[in-house]
């Protein structure tokens, strides 16, 4: 709707509620009051009576979680009737699938959690929950009783794992038993109450296959970077705020031989690797006395210390760059990480203010370098108008050339425009360059045919 018809819209509804010393916007607020709950009474009941019921045989209480919820289910359902001669089948199931949920999940989320098609969920304040779904954002019915309750599911999320939320410190990066990735902050940095925001994983890790179904790359491009990666490149793997960098993250991570020791570090542990010899490392926040806090810039150090072959650092974004830049010039190749950036020159600018955030008085040129000699290929990724996500270049870091560093794309996705149904139409194209480092690709063993770099552009 334009913003005139939005105009008009509102004057016509100005004169059809308008009352003599009435006003309009306290007329029309009751419309957009949040809706009352008719069993709401009900619910409390029978939650103490679960909680109460549950203390009572807790020394019971074995079992796996399947069977325990079956449990609750009839427990809830034994006291639903206790309480009421009658109530519809329909609302006594979503009942107890809602006392059920507060008791041994996440609550009103719980059922979003659960559906597989989601990938984001959204919770601004009590009265206001959103849902990703196909790089699409929509608005869900699910509300919450008001503030505390909220509250209550932010704390049974980050309890299990030793971290805190309250006044002092109101923001906290958790994840769920499954590996999402939980961000929390709560008033008064929130004014609309308590927020979550869960960026949800799929219970099984993207495959290179997954990635080549939903069209995030070709298969030249899938068979470059896997050959990247078995030969010991550095790669930084650079986009936007929920553009895929660490599911691709996790795809280059699947190409690293199963015989190598791997050390994985990250703020809240998402990545999922398959192979046997992993160590994974996760920061820590400052206790309650603002002491303890242990960052990822710590860990990268100590990671030196541990005999890797591999070092996957799930996002660099402040002074740790440093440390990981030293690390790839120093005998660790091989290592990934992410960062965000819109273009893989910005990348490297990134880089650059990232290094000076070390507090190390470098000059640029060294810096870049640092940059210039550690870092291989940059995969660009990015989240379209369409809510795909794409690579939408691979990118060769080539050296330097006077006080610039020269970069050369590999591929690139093309888009041509929007199909009918608002898709993004475009193609993955070889640029014709072949890169620098085949020669160390061929140094491992690994020979790729020259018509995978032949130019596709006409």
């Amino acid at each position: 709707m334009s913003l005139l018809e939005r105009l008009e819209r509102v004057r016509q509804q100005e004169q059809a509620e308008k009352k003599p010393g009435g006003n309009v916007l306290t007329e029309r607020k009751p419309e957009a009051a949040v809706r009352t709950d008719p069993y709401s009474q009900l619910k409390i009941k029978v939650h103490k009576k679960v909680i109460e019921e549950l203390g009572r045989h807790k020394e019971d209480e074995g079992g796996g979680g399947e069977e325990l919820s079956t449990r609750l289910e009839q427990l809830v359902s034994d006291s639903i009737d206790q309480e009421v001669s009658f109530i519809p089948r329909g609302d006594k199931q979503r009942i107890v699938g809602e006392i059920v949920a507060e008791a041994v999940g996440f609550g009103p989320i719980h059922p979003l959690l659960n559906d597989e098609t989601i990938t984001e969920v959204m919770v601004n304040g009590p009265n206001q929950v959103y849902i990703e779904r196909n790089g699409k954002l929509f608005k869900t019915d699910v509300v919450f009783r008001d503030d505390e309750h909220v509250l209550h599911i932010i704390e049974k999320i980050v309890a299990p794992i030793g971290r805190r939320i309250d006044e002092s410190m109101p923001m906290v990066d958790a994840r769920l038993p499954d590996g999402s990735r939980v961000n929390a902050i709560i008033p008064p940095l929130s004014l609309c109450g308590p927020c979550i925001t869960i960026r949800k994983f799929s219970k099984e890790p993207f495959t290179v296959d997954d990635l080549l179904s939903f069209g995030t790359f070709n298969l030249e491009m899938a068979a470059f970077l896997e050959a990247a990666v078995k030969s010991r490149l550095n790669i930084v793997v650079s986009g936007g705020t929920g553009s895929g960098k660490t599911s691709t993250l996790n795809v280059l991570s699947s190409f690293i031989p199963n015989d190598e020791r791997i050390v994985t570090i990250e703020d809240a542990a998402e990545l999922q690797l398959r192979q046997e010899h992993v160590v994974s490392l996760e920061t820590r926040p400052a206790n309650i006395e603002g002491k303890g806090a242990v960052t990822i810039r710590d860990l990268v150090r100590n990671s030196l210390r541990m005999r890797p072959e591999r070092i996957v650092v799930g996002e660099v974004r402040s002074g740790e760059a440093l440390d990981m830049l030293q690390a790839m010039n120093t005998g660790h190749d091989g290592s990934l990480t992410t960062g965000h950036a819109n273009s893989p020159r910005d990348t490297l600018s990134r880089l650059e203010t990232m290094v000076l955030m070390a507090g190390m008085d470098l000059p640029v040129r060294a810096i870049r370098e640092q940059i210039s000699s550690a870092i291989d290929v940059i995969v660009q990724q990015s989240r379209l108008r369409d809510g795909s996500r794409k690579v939408t270049h691979i990118t060769e870091v080539q050296g330097m050339e006077g006080d610039v560093i020269v970069l050369q794309d590999i591929f690139v996705f093309e888009q041509s425009g929007l199909d009918e149904d608002g898709k993004c139409i475009g193609d993955f194209v070889a640029t014709g360059i072949r890169p620098k480092f085949i020669k160390q690709l061929e140094e491992a063993g690994i020979e790729l045919p020259a018509v995978m770099f032949a130019s596709s552009r006409f």
